[in-house]
């Protein structure tokens, strides 16, 4: 496979370091989404993995550049919303990754070069599977299960404890004696093939959602809001570290796990204990040989320093610890054929080709379907236009090679051309929508100049296959902030066809029993799901209790008070592309009213040149001023816009500079958490008072605004003797707090 490849890191100008960096960042934290909040990764370990080391390479040729939202030393993704946040007393960390032999000889080599000087040197390791599933940590006090998390970022997680008191291999109250006071016991959750494919079956039998592979059905199952729903999917847990303890389980990492046997837990009856490379890597083999009749997923093997003491001798890299790493497994593969290609149709308009192949079993997961991204990958092309798969298109009745990347998601890797039938020819994207019939188009990037390798459609409010994600950013809390109406009711009300576009949104009241039947109808398909799920014959009948929804009222409330939104809320809130929380702030800022805002961008959508219109606004590019105009320009968004404005008048935006203003003039500087309001939101608040918001301290930083967790800015605002206070100071000041 030809590609090609990103410029060297030695190679890099600094201009282009920063602005590698401000890729990789978003790229990065995207991923970190997908894998992390919305259990759907688009990317195989490997590739993320790369993409983390060359921006550390960044970072280290550049520190100067390394950015407030830097991935490094990030792990995993912020907590969802639905679930209140739970702090981890020692973060829970990533390994590194091997993925070669050579990777773990190098490995041992590193442990032996850190401990050379120890006379008396030897070293143990431990060797076990990676089961790839959702990471847990379970808190137990005086031997009682008291709380526990996800993952989330590494440092803050979802308190999802009534969901993992579900599950049968987690102790609500530790067995035998010898655990300490307090201990954090840690693993991961899982799902057996055996039970993915049974819960297949029934939800196919009862007319539900399909389900793409047990690691993320698990994570999905371990995030339900009504537990029952959880214990309804008989998820599994292996028990294998733990975090913060107020003393060590046993001196060894093999005789702590052996120990959490005793007290309950299942452990992974596959770890065992080497001193050698050639046994860790025989066991790997082992492993690898046994991995198709285990019954779970795995995708590779851990080894670990075992002696305790060692492990805190060799201590952590920035995210990871040194003394473990993880050997991953290449990835299986198989062959099928393209019996067709469809076209589906993304929150931003995206259209993905997706390969409708014949079902074959790939490392445990019945494939049936595989993206195939764009139109240039099917071309067989990357998107600096540089050939992949030796320059092999994919046509429909062609014999491909699949892959499951990372074992999560299926991709193809080769067309075996010889079994090309005759008269296959090749595939032509559509250059319209196929729901919404409005044009799809190709943009121009305006930093390169080439043509994005996304085609997407340009309907944007009026299509329903972009409705339900834009209906659920509307309603965010970024945007409007609606309590109360979060992804799943967006999803219940746009199904039963009470909400097709925001507008419906002011007006549920007016249809209060179509509502109120809609949260019923839910209520008792999820019995029934319950029900079947305990092989129950009979139906499930509600009692008058459960038929009513207590909230309504509540719900009602909470929509009526956004009926007058800050300007800059409610153009973030409208979803125009390329307009985030602080474009759609410039943007109120320089129009004031949402009258005004309308009226430069539907003249600029009938300019020969928008840039005549529009105004030279700092922030505000090509890129920006494109998709104003093309939203603008579509006069199906014209009525839609129109409708909401009859329910909803945004607040003229006023900078509101008194006489009496601290901080008028001055330029701020936020860094660390804010726990009282959205960064955005704080911005939005200092410019409003006359204040200059800046992203980086430097002479010319009058105030520094600092939470928890606030790291280079704040070591240089104290350095230069720039004034820091705290977000209650800074509240007070604005005349928001006493």
């Amino acid at each position: 496979m030809a590609t090609r490849k990103p410029k060297a890191v030695d190679s890099l100008s600094r201009e282009e370091a920063a602005e590698e960096l401000d890729r990789l960042a978003s790229e990065i934290a995207a991923h970190d989404r997908r894998y992390h909040q919305q259990d759907a990764p688009v990317i195989s370990d490997a590739e993320y993995d790369e993409l983390r080391k060359r921006n550390a390479a960044i970072e280290a040729r550049f520190p100067d550049l390394t950015r407030e939202d830097s991935p490094t030393g990030v792990v995993g993704a912020p907590p969802a919303e639905g679930f209140a946040k739970v702090r981890h007393a020692v973060p829970m960390l990533s390994l590194a990754k091997a993925y070669t032999d050579e990777d773990v000889v190098e490995f041992l080599e590193r442990a032996k070069r850190f401990f050379e000087k120890d006379a008396d040197f030897n070293i143990a390791f431990t060797a076990e599977p990676k089961i790839d599933g959702l990471s847990a940590s379970l808190r137990y006090e005086k031997g009682v299960f008291v709380q526990g998390a996800t993952r989330g970022d590494g440092t803050v997680g979802e308190d999802i404890t009534a969901n993992l008191k579900t599950i049968a291999d987690i102790p609500h109250r530790l067995k035998g004696a010898g655990w300490p006071d307090v201990i954090e016991i840690r693993g991961e959750v899982y799902m057996t093939y055996a039970e993915f494919q049974a819960l297949k079956e029934r939800s196919a039998a009862a007319g539900g959602q399909d389900y793409v592979n047990p690691r993320n059905t698990a994570a999905g199952s371990l995030r339900q809001k009504d537990p029952a729903v959880t214990a309804s999917r008989n998820l599994k847990f292996f028990a294998y570290a733990w975090g913060y303890t107020t003393e060590d389980p046993a001196p060894t990492q093999f005789e702590s796990v052996q120990k959490f046997a005793g007290w309950g837990f299942r452990i992974s009856p596959l770890m065992i204990r080497a001193k050698s490379v050639d046994e860790l890597i025989a066991h790997y083999r082992l492993i690898e040989a046994q991995r198709s009749t285990l019954g779970y997923d795995i995708d590779g093997v851990v080894y670990k320093v075992d002696q305790l003491d060692l492990q805190r001798r060799w201590g952590f890299v920035t995210g990871e610890p040194r003394w473990a790493i993880a050997h991953k497994f290449p990835a299986e593969q198989a062959t099928t054929t393209v019996r067709g290609i469809d076209i589906q149709v993304g929150r931003t308009g995206t259209l993905a080709p997706v390969a409708r192949l014949d079902p074959v079993s790939v490392g445990g997961v019945t494939v049936v379907n595989v993206t195939l991204h764009n139109e240039d990958y099917i071309e067989g092309k990357d998107s600096n236009g540089q050939p992949i798969r030796d320059g092999k298109d994919i046509r429909i009745g062609d014999t491909v090679i699949i892959q499951r990347a990372g074992d999560v998601i299926p991709q193809i890797v080769d067309v075996v051309i010889e079994k090309r039938p005759k008269g296959a020819v090749a595939y032509t994207m559509p250059h319209a929508c196929p729901v919404c019939g409005s044009p799809a188009t190709r943009e121009i990037n305006e930093k390169t100049g080439k043509e994005d390798s996304r085609r997407r459609c340009t309907g944007e409010l009026i299509c329903p296959a972009q409705a339900v994600e834009a209906l659920r950013h509307f309603v965010s809390r970024g945007a409007m902030d609606i309590e109360g109406l979060g992804a799943e009711n967006i999803d219940l009300f746009f199904n039963a066809g009470l909400i097709r576009t925001a507008a419906d949104i002011f007006t549920l009241k007016e249809r209060r029993a179509a509502v109120q039947q809609a949260l019923f109808e839910r209520r008792e398909a999820q019995a029934r799901e319950r029900e079947a799920a305990k092989g129950a014959a009979r139906k499930k009948v509600l009692s008058a209790e459960e038929r009513t929804y207590e909230g309504l009222d509540k719900l009602f409330a909470a929509i009526d008070a956004r009926r007058e939104p800050e300007l800059d809320r409610f153009i973030f809130a409208l979803g125009i592309r390329h307009v985030g929380d602080t474009t759609a702030a410039v943007l109120a800022k320089t129009f004031s009213t949402v009258e005004e805002f309308i009226r430069v961008g539907k003249e600029a959508a009938t300019a020969d040149d928008p840039h005549t219109v529009f105004p030279s606004i700092n922030g505000i590019g090509d890129t920006v001023v494109g998709a104003l105009t093309d939203f603008f320009g579509n006069e199906r968004n014209d009525a839609v816009l129109d409708a909401l404005l009859e329910q909803v008048t945004p607040k003229p935006y006023v900078v509101t500079v008194s006489a009496d203003s601290v901080v008028a003039g001055k330029t701020v500087v936020f860094t660390g958490s804010l726990e009282k309001m959205s960064r955005s939101e704080a911005k939005a608040m200092a410019e409003r008072l006359g204040a200059k918001v800046a992203g980086s301290v430097s002479a010319k930083t009058d105030l520094v605004v600092a939470g928890p967790g606030a790291g280079s800015k704040l070591k240089s605002a104290t350095e230069l003797g720039i004034e820091v206070i705290d977000e209650d100071e800074w509240l007070r000041r604005a005349g928001q707090g006493s």
